[in-house]
């Protein structure tokens, strides 16, 4: 059923690609000049207050950080969601140099998920290469439908949020960050800790 959701996906990026030569139509553009294509600059991160949700604990005096990330806590985008949180919907802020554990725990009845920490901001049509910003920031076998974080399993991954920037949490399993499972990961040079929503 899920394999339904990302066909028309698929189809409408290939669409929007276009494909092959078209003919010449005989007709004229006079006065027209051909200009690139815009770029997109990605989606807008939110911009709400910082609170602190009962996933986030933070540690001031240890460094630490510490986030329970669910997989499907809602039904919502068929359970394919971050803590409820879809396509950017939230962006998760942690202070640079601070020890990062994070449990992703999954409670997609159907299927397997991943978790990890990308440089990508914008492309998500494709799934990002799982070559997470810091070391240690992904789950195990992250592409795979029947290794990565199966349902009803929690897995635990520990990091150093070490180079202050703005980043993405991701699952990197075909289809799932097409369809937006995938929101903001930022790590503060101010000491900044907490979640931001639309």
């Amino acid at each position: 059923m899920k394999r339904f959701q990302f066909i028309p996906v698929v189809a409408i990026v290939f669409a929007a690609c276009g494909g092959g030569d078209a003919p010449d139509s005989g007709t004229s553009n006079a006065g027209a000049t051909s200009q690139p294509a815009a770029v997109s600059a990605g989606p807008a991160a939110p911009t709400g207050p910082m609170s602190i949700p009962d996933w986030y604990v933070v540690d001031n005096t240890a460094r630490t950080v510490h986030l329970t990330v669910t997989a499907g806590s809602i039904p919502d985008n068929n359970y394919w969601n971050f803590n409820g949180a879809i396509r950017g919907q939230i962006a998760i802020t942690v202070p640079e140099g601070y020890t990062v554990t994070i449990d992703l725990v999954n409670r997609d009845p159907n299927m397997a998920h991943s978790l990890g920490i990308s440089p990508e901001l914008k492309n998500f049509a494709m799934p990002p290469t799982p070559n997470p910003v810091f070391a240690g920031a992904m789950t195990a076998n992250p592409q795979s439908m029947i290794d990565a974080t199966m349902p009803g399993e929690t897995e635990s991954i520990t990091f150093v949020a070490d180079a202050a920037g703005n980043y993405s949490m991701v699952c990197y399993i075909a289809g799932h960050s097409a369809v937006g499972m995938w929101v903001f990961f930022n790590v503060s040079s101010d000491g900044s800790a907490g979640v931001q929503g639309l």
